[in-house]
């Protein structure tokens, strides 16, 4: 993977749903709006996604009181259907993130690598955080 200096982190979720939905919910910025953070008291208030290689997306994540927020931004390096994005963060770390058919549903698998300013436990908390409430999310969407 990149230039971080740790082991990347793998974080997993498995959402009862065919593999078109969560892979819907995961990439459309009007889904992407209703789950990418970490708990309640925060909140997205722009999503922009180009789902192509060289393509970039760019998330807002802030503190609904208004007291943090930040971008959350990178480059596409590999996108495949339904079964894989790779991208490149804005501070060149990678992430990977496949979505596989279970007999339940979709299994997500992300892997990053760790930036250095935060305990890798704080790290995998917060990332598993979001994948969990990306699960309630797509759980909840009904189906067409």
């Amino acid at each position: 993977m990149g230039n971080a200096s740790s082991s990347p982190i793998t974080v997993v979720v498995e959402v009862r749903r065919p593999r078109a939905v969560v892979w819907d919910c995961w990439t459309k910025p009007e889904h992407i709006l209703r789950w990418y953070f970490a708990s309640d008291d925060w909140h997205v208030t722009k999503a922009e996604n180009d789902l192509s290689i060289g393509g970039s997306f760019l998330t807002r994540m802030e503190a609904k009181d208004g007291s943090f927020g930040f971008d959350f931004y990178g480059i596409y390096t590999k996108v495949l259907p339904l079964e894989l994005i790779e991208f490149t963060l804005g501070d060149d770390r990678k992430v990977n993130i496949r979505f596989e058919e279970t007999v339940e549903g979709t299994r997500v698998t992300e892997i990053f690598e760790a930036e250095n300013t935060n305990p890798s436990e704080l790290q995998k908390g917060g990332w598993q955080a979001i994948l969990n409430n990306f699960k309630k999310h797509a759980e909840a969407v009904q189906l067409p």
